[in-house]
């Protein structure tokens, strides 16, 4: 990332934040020949059992930025759900790393906070391109 990211704790720099996680997580680089983007979360998701512990803190990151933000708690929880699914499934050997590849718990988070950020402090709205 060519930016520094915010430290501060208002809605815009805690958006960037989770932005920012997410795509290490899930978007930082497309597998040649299928075009499929794939980040660190399925590729330390090889790595049997660390691999999966340490995604699973990553993902956590996310949701606990999102408390920051005031997110309702039955949001919070369907969050730290999609973390849990993926990091229960994703410690199965060879299948859990298939699913890493396909589930994408950061994206689904990233979406619930966008909607509550768009919702409740429109002004942290960036128009994407």
């Amino acid at each position: 990332m060519s930016q520094d990211l915010p430290v501060g704790k208002d809605p815009v720099s805690i958006r960037r934040r989770i932005e920012a996680m997410e795509k290490v997580l899930e978007r930082s680089f497309v597998v040649p020949g299928i075009n499929r983007p794939v980040g660190l979360d399925a590729i330390i998701g090889l790595v049997p059992v660390v691999g999966d512990i340490i995604a699973m803190g990553m993902g956590a990151y996310i949701v606990w930025e999102a408390r920051n933000l005031g997110l309702p708690k039955w949001k919070l929880l369907r969050m730290a759900g999609n973390v849990a699914f993926d990091s229960a499934v994703g410690a199965v050997p060879f299948v859990g790393d298939v699913f890493d590849f396909m589930f994408r718990s950061n994206t689904r988070n990233l979406r619930i906070v966008k909607k509550h950020l768009d919702k409740h402090h429109p002004g942290s709205r960036v128009i994407e391109q």
